[in-house]
């Protein structure tokens, strides 16, 4: 079936057609015809599979008739993260080039003034993450009354973050009688709980099974020890050795060890880029728009790379992190194999992730193989700036400025003292002894108290040498006589 048999207008097909689409995914050819009837859609489809098409162009048929009012959108799209918004902006620039028709962006890291100027002229589309979308409502510069049509993109991604909330106080500032789009890949417990709440008798389109991955994705994960440095040699191996390896994305579960894993292969001379949550916006799309140009084949990033960012040739992704959360994994890989291309995802494991991988696993109702090959990284593989803190720490305090002892070295400290000296110094510190005077043993115990300087002496010595009723090691303050007060 092609586009033309969709029920899209003349100036969305030659839009499509201008960009080299002639076939629709699955989920556009069942989700469109719903949309264009004005009926609730439900749609469950794994990532990669072309769900913004999938509202955006029936979005565009719909607008062509009516006119946006001031601070009234016709129209709402909620997504989760500044990145997939901009996306989002992107395809209806891309495919309402032929329409004269007002698009909005409304995401965090941009000023008020230039936001609020966009929605005095007039809104039919408004893209927006919800807590810009609510700053606006409260501060009265934005209406939700005229909204037509509601779309909510990423559910499952709002609820890992904690928007689940923002979204029912929107969905209670819109008209009852909207049109509702709820799109997700994985439906948990509570999500379905929103879909019954928000949509009217939906028509459900589900492509594939929820929490599946792609088929031309291949999967491997690869054992690694327990330490960070560790993981760090093995992820820069594994770089170095994959095949036909175009670009990478590399998760991290922690904004924390994205830079430490970025500055790590900065270090190496790998050409590499970062993306997290505390970035600001410019910083965020400047390193996003180098990966997608080619400029920058490595990323290293968060969670908030994970979700319906559309980089079609990804060729890997690795978990440098195993997420925490099963779901996490499908979206995570599913940047790599898209649009019918194959790709590779790598995992590295280390022992505490064995119950995340079974979680993962039960999940995705297959098992992830072994990487092939040996891969267990040697303890001397690992450069001195990779070395645990502690292992630095215990060198330093050998004697060196982070430098490891040499061999024959290590091997005399396990010796007597007397026995490292030469022979004349030996018999010079003998006949020093000999001649030293004798102390009785009552000096002896008044003064063994007092430690040697640079050399505290050990509490349990101390206690031993210290005699009952002896209050010379006290300082002279304690020793003074307390006065009555006066009167008492």
């Amino acid at each position: 079936m092609s586009f033309s048999h969709l029920g899209l207008s003349e100036k969305v097909l030659a839009a499509v057609a201008a960009t080299g689409y002639t076939t629709p995914t699955p989920i556009q050819e069942q989700a469109i015809p719903h949309v264009l009837a004005r009926k609730d859609v439900l749609g469950i489809a794994q990532t990669g599979t072309g769900k913004t098409a999938a509202f955006v162009l029936p979005m565009l048929t719909i607008l062509e008739k009516g006119r946006a009012r001031a601070r009234m959108p016709r129209t709402l799209i909620l997504e989760p993260t500044r990145e997939l918004a901009a996306q989002v902006k992107e395809n209806f620039d891309r495919y309402g080039a032929g329409q004269k028709l007002n698009v909005a962006l409304l995401i965090g890291g941009v000023s008020f003034g230039d936001q609020d100027a966009k929605l005095m002229r007039g809104v039919d589309v408004l893209i927006a993450t919800p807590g810009r979308l609510l700053d606006h409502t409260e501060r009265g510069g934005l209406l939700l009354t005229g909204v037509e049509l509601l779309v909510i993109d990423e559910a499952d991604r709002m609820l890992d973050m904690g928007f689940i909330p923002d979204i029912e106080r929107i969905c209670k500032l819109v008209p009852f009688t909207r049109q509702t789009l709820f799109f997700t890949a994985t439906m948990p417990p509570e999500i379905r709980r929103i879909t019954e709440a928000f949509l009217h008798n939906p028509q459900k389109v589900e492509v594939s099974r929820p929490a599946t991955t792609a088929v031309t994705v291949t999967q491997a994960q690869v054992p690694a020890g327990r330490e960070a440095h560790e993981k760090r040699e093995l992820l820069r191996r594994l770089l170095r050795e994959a095949k036909d390896l175009k670009n990478a994305i590399i998760f991290c579960n922690r904004k924390r060890e994205v830079a430490i894993v970025h500055k790590s292969l900065q270090k190496h001379g790998f050409s590499v880029g970062a993306l997290h949550g505390d970035m600001d916006q410019p910083a965020r799309m400047a390193a996003l728009d180098q990966f997608r140009k080619g400029e920058l084949p490595l990323l290293v990033a968060s969670d908030v790379a994970a979700r319906g960012l559309d980089i079609p040739e990804v060729s890997h992704v690795f978990n440098f992190d195993v997420p925490h959360h099963a779901d996490d994994y499908v979206h995570r890989i599913g940047r790599t194999g898209r649009a019918g291309r194959t790709g590779t995802a790598i995992s590295i494991v280390t022992p505490l992730d064995q119950k995340s991988m079974a979680a993962i696993e039960k999940l995705i109702g297959q098992s992830i193989p072994r990487a092939e090959g040996d891969y267990e990284v040697p303890a001397e593989a690992a450069d001195a700036g990779e070395r645990p803190r502690e292992q630095r720490g215990r060198e330093r305090s050998r004697g060196g400025r982070g430098k490891p002892q040499r061999g024959h070295d290590r091997e005399r400290s396990h010796e007597p003292r007397e026995a490292r000296q030469p022979a004349a110094a030996r018999h010079r510190s003998d006949d020093k002894r000999r001649a030293e005077p004798r102390h009785d043993a009552r000096q002896q115990a008044n003064t063994s108290h007092v430690p040697s300087i640079g050399r505290p002496e050990p509490r349990r010595q101390r206690e031993i040498d210290t005699e009952p009723g002896d209050h010379s090691h006290l300082p002279a303050f304690l020793l003074r006589p307390v006065r009555s007060p006066a009167g008492a």
